[in-house]
């Protein structure tokens, strides 16, 4: 992902009140248990580089499809070649699924590539083991949920650039959106997006992504302030990341993403400056707005 050069800016306006959904409409949800997640993190960190392509990336996609496995839900591969300057690369987007009624569906998404370095060892705690390891444990805190809509978890792979942001990024969820628009009824059927990104800084700062759907921010930035989550905070900045090709295709989408993070594709981003408890943060929002979400979508 890249922050765009527009300088931050205070909102200057009230946010527009999210919606409430009604007790019916109201599901009981377990709860997300960040300790679980950063046992992925671990372990994926362990795996080392994972970037498009490799051995690396593999081992986890390998890994992703295993714990989806122990939890029931069932897995399908996307492969696709990225055109890279280095030439293409085959890469993969993993797509596990929790059905529910009708016809619609949710997705929650994140990268699980790390960017290809040759000066250092990345091994991505935060960028992107982070978003990995929260999809892992949000498909066990949803798939014993009563939902109102089928469940999309998205793992997408060819977020990170190979050389230059310019050069090309965002391969997978470009190939993701591409794929589904050749079908107008299938593109239809994706309500909303819900990008995670880099969400476990020990510092956790997530302004709102000025390219997102407004009301789509409201409900989970009304979610965070009803939880008292000051990790959610009501400036805006401009972000590229996977969330954008969603937009341009006319899917509501939000970007959760803290890019303010001092390890930022650096060789520090590892185990100790990444936080369990900032995982917790992220996890108890979002299923927290989830029902206001479903209301708004279904």
């Amino acid at each position: 992902m890249r922050i765009c050069l527009a300088a931050a800016v205070v909102l200057a306006c009230a946010c527009v009140s999210a919606q409430t959904p009604s007790s019916e409409q109201t599901t009981t949800t377990p709860k997300f248990d960040a300790k679980r997640a950063f046992e992925h993190v671990e372990r994926l960190v362990a795996i080392g580089p994972r970037p498009a392509g490799s051995a690396g990336i593999q081992t986890t996609r390998d890994y992703i499809k295993q714990q989806m496995q122990a939890l029931g839900i069932a897995t399908t591969e996307q492969p696709f070649e990225g055109q890279t300057p280095v030439g293409p690369v085959k890469m993969v987007n993993v797509i596990a699924t929790i059905p529910g009624p009708g016809s619609g569906r949710l997705i929650f998404a994140g990268h699980y590539d790390t960017k290809l370095f040759d000066e250092f060892e990345f091994v991505g705690a935060n960028d992107a083991g982070s978003s990995t390891a929260f999809l892992i444990e949000l498909a066990r805190v949803l798939k014993d949920r009563k939902n109102a809509l089928t469940i999309e978890l998205l793992f997408l792979d060819g977020e990170e650039a190979i050389g230059e942001w310019s050069t090309g990024n965002t391969h997978g969820s470009r190939h993701y959106v591409l794929n589904a628009a050749q079908d107008a009824a299938s593109l239809k059927r994706i309500k909303a997006l819900v990008l995670v990104d880099m969400i476990a800084d020990r510092q956790l700062s997530i302004k709102r992504e000025a390219n997102s759907t407004p009301w789509l921010t409201d409900i989970i930035w009304s979610a965070a302030r009803k939880l008292g989550r000051a990790e959610f905070v009501e400036e805006t900045t401009p972000i590229e990341d996977d969330h954008l090709p969603f937009l341009r295709a006319g899917i509501p989408a939000v970007d959760i993403i803290d890019l303010e993070y001092p390890y930022w594709h650096t060789a520090g981003d590892t185990l100790e400056h990444v936080s369990a408890q900032s995982m917790q943060a992220v996890g108890d929002v979002l299923l927290a707005a989830l029902p206001g979400i479903e209301l708004r979508v279904k």
